[in-house]
């Protein structure tokens, strides 16, 4: 089985092109499930199609589906969230307020895609495709397990038997709600499925991440930020997709100045995720709505490539700890050493090979750190940040 989720920013047309590429994969004979997980759904809009919280059959091999957040919440979460409202409001006035203070940012998208993780395991397609909420930082949050993973393993079980025993006593004396054994069983599944979605998410023979970006500066610029945070954390980038990119063939006058922009920006995209393939969708004349536009859209991206494959194995970033120093090590393919050069403005890091210039937003880890020195061996530059003297 192939994972293939979409992200990128907010308003850049990710859900057209995982739709996109869902029907080309479907009409190439995968069994394609296409799901929606951000919580403003338009897959069903770019299908034109009415979809529900069940995969609906759209047409041969191909299943559509766009998960109700609220209903995983109340699945996942919802014997915690009602001992946190009674813990809450054990000497307050119970309000709505208080129930959303219960469900903790990005929850809703986490528990969301523990479904994809049911169906991985139930082996029901070929290839599932994923429009994730509009950002990386969702994937991000999948690394808490392993944060957690001591506290969980040692300190949990003992604490589950000390509440049992202890439980009514404490309940008695402190006037406040002690949670239940279903309430610490429920937290401690969730716990384990979410470290089992990880390591399914991280395993690059399985699931690739795809990012999506307009040539504009603001889009740019976080998807950049995306993109490092996705390579901190260990999942495969193996595309981007830049889209509405204006047709070479459009002379309209009003348009000139925007090709020329895009075309700067084009180039900027090129530097930023080098080497990682980037594909190309126009700006077409018609909304991209329906599965004949969609086929359409992904024929020009893909053309005549399988849209399943894994388009990138390697690693193009990774931060990793070295004392009180991080490493910053980026793949820089086809350099020389000589015509590398390095600089650093607030939260870019500038990096100069010959003519070409790239920048890379640093992750919020490295901001305080400054370049202690470089070195540059077998296509790879590693990056040392720290506090102390510069070498």
């Amino acid at each position: 089985m192939r994972i293939i989720l979409y992200t990128g920013k907010g308003g850049v047309g990710k859900t057209s092109i995982a739709a996109a590429t869902a029907v080309k994969s479907a009409e190439q004979g995968l069994k394609t499930l296409v799901v929606s997980t951000d919580p403003a759904h338009s897959l069903g809009d770019s299908l034109d199609m009415k979809l529900s919280n069940e995969p609906v059959e759209i047409m041969t091999n191909l299943w559509a589906q766009e998960i109700d957040a609220i209903h995983e919440v109340e699945e996942g979460w919802g014997k915690v969230q009602k001992y946190l409202t009674e813990l809450f409001t054990a000497r307050a006035v119970k309000d709505i307020t208080t129930q959303e203070l219960t469900v903790f940012p990005g929850i809703e998208d986490l528990l969301s895609l523990l479904r994809i993780l049911r169906y991985y395991k139930e082996n029901r397609f070929d290839l599932i495709i994923i429009d994730c909420a509009p950002t990386g930082e969702t994937l991000a949050l999948l690394s808490f397990p392993e944060m957690l993973r001591w506290w969980m393993e040692k300190l949990f079980p003992v604490k589950k038997k000390a509440i049992k025993i202890a439980g009514p006593v404490a309940e008695a004396i402190l006037k406040i709600p002690m949670p239940s054994g279903q309430v610490l069983d429920e937290i401690d599944k969730m716990y384990y499925q979410l470290d089992e979605m990880k390591k399914v998410f991280s395993d690059r023979d399985v699931t690739s991440i795809r990012i999506v970006v307009n040539p504009e500066k603001m889009v740019i610029k976080e998807t950049q930020r995306s993109f490092t945070y996705l390579n901190i954390y260990d999942f495969n980038v193996d595309a981007v997709v830049v889209n509405r990119v204006i047709p070479d063939d459009v002379t309209d006058d009003y348009f000139k100045a925007w090709k020329d922009i895009q075309r700067k920006y084009r180039e900027e995209i090129v530097d930023s995720f080098s080497p990682i393939p980037i594909y190309y969708a126009p700006l077409f004349e018609n909304e991209v709505v329906g599965t004949a536009m969609l086929k359409r859209m992904a024929d020009e991206i893909f053309k005549d490539e399988d849209p399943a494959e894994i388009k990138f194995r390697g690693r193009a970033q990774r931060v990793d700890k070295d004392g009180d120093d991080y490493i910053f090590a980026i793949n820089m393919p086809f350099t020389e050493k000589k015509e590398l050069s390095l600089n650093q403005k607030g939260d870019q890091l500038i990096i100069k090979a010959g003519n070409i210039k790239r920048n890379i937003t640093l992750p919020r880890t490295l901001l305080d750190y400054s370049i202690k020195r470089a070195k540059f061996e077998e296509e790879m530059l590693k990056i040392w940040f720290g506090r102390g003297d510069h070498e």
